[in-house]
């Protein structure tokens, strides 16, 4: 006699039921077999298929695999030949502050290895290639050099010190032009002692950069409206002392003669001390 609807219907249910939890480890175990025969890739090999995927201009592909590298051998030396990569590819790739926080973390695990020179210039070309335009904040300007300096100081003998000193010398003339463009907004609003400050920084600072003509004059112009000539003849006497063929000088000359005075050196005074020891139009 076939069982009555009901009892039929409460069997499927219960065989779906207790199925359920075969399914469910049957799963499990697949999942487990699938990364069972996942193989181990050796970790040389996984930082050659970076550097090939570089050689194919695949920067995505190159840094997953330097990555997976970094993380999957971390104690390796591929790790390490793989975190100097990372840092690489982004700097390339102009992602300054993702090359910077790799070459860092690169530097504060391998501080003594034979690239670190290398990772320390990555860090300082980085701020350097992130320096913005004259008119706003310089503070990344001042940290590029910061980086640049280090660079110098602690690997002056390599290849790394000399590009380092070529940008230091850019970064250097951009502060420069920060403090001119200021020191001329004074000069304009008549704020003589304003204008005085920022082209002495110029002058202390930056004397090796193409802005010192310009300060020297503008020294010589805002003495000048002060009434103190003394110092207004010693700005223009160091300008034609160290550029005599500057433009700069012919108009500080005429500046100073307009008060029946010539360019006159006054060596107490801190615009001679600022340039004592060297020519710089030599």
């Amino acid at each position: 006699m076939p069982a009555p609807r009901t009892v039929r219907v409460a069997r499927l249910f219960a065989l779906a039921f207790a199925a359920l939890p075969m399914a469910g480890c049957a799963n499990l175990f697949d999942t487990k077999e699938e990364e069972l025969v996942v193989p181990d890739v050796p970790a040389e090999q996984r930082y050659n298929e970076g550097l090939t995927l570089m050689q194919k201009e695949d920067y995505a592909g190159a840094l997953t695999r330097f990555e997976d590298v970094d993380r999957q051998h971390p104690y390796s030396e591929w790790a390490r030949k793989s975190m100097l990569m990372i840092a690489y590819i982004n700097y390339s790739q102009g992602k300054y502050d993702e090359c910077i926080g790799a070459a860092k973390r690169y530097l504060a695990l391998h501080p003594g290895s034979p690239d670190a020179a290398y990772a320390s210039y990555l860090v300082a070309a980085s701020n350097f290639d992130l320096i913005p335009d004259i008119s706003r904040d310089q503070t990344r300007t001042q940290r590029a050099m910061d980086a640049l300096d280090e660079v110098v100081r602690k690997y002056p003998d390599t290849e790394y010190a000399v590009s380092a000193k070529k940008k230091l010398e850019v970064a250097r003339d951009q502060l420069a032009g920060k403090e001119m463009m200021i020191g001329r907004y004074y000069l304009e609003q008549r704020n003589y002692a304003g204008a005085i400050n920022r082209f002495k920084v110029v002058v202390t600072r930056y004397q090796t950069t193409r802005h010192a003509e310009e300060a020297l004059y503008r020294l010589t112009e805002a003495y000048m409206a002060l009434g103190v000539v003394n110092e207004a003849q010693t700005s223009a006497a160091v300008l034609g002392y160290n550029f005599p063929e500057s433009s700069w000088y012919k108009d500080a000359y005429k500046l100073v003669e307009s008060r029946g005075v010539n360019p006159q050196m006054n060596q107490q005074s801190w615009i001679a001390k600022a340039f004592q020891g060297f020519k710089l139009g030599s």
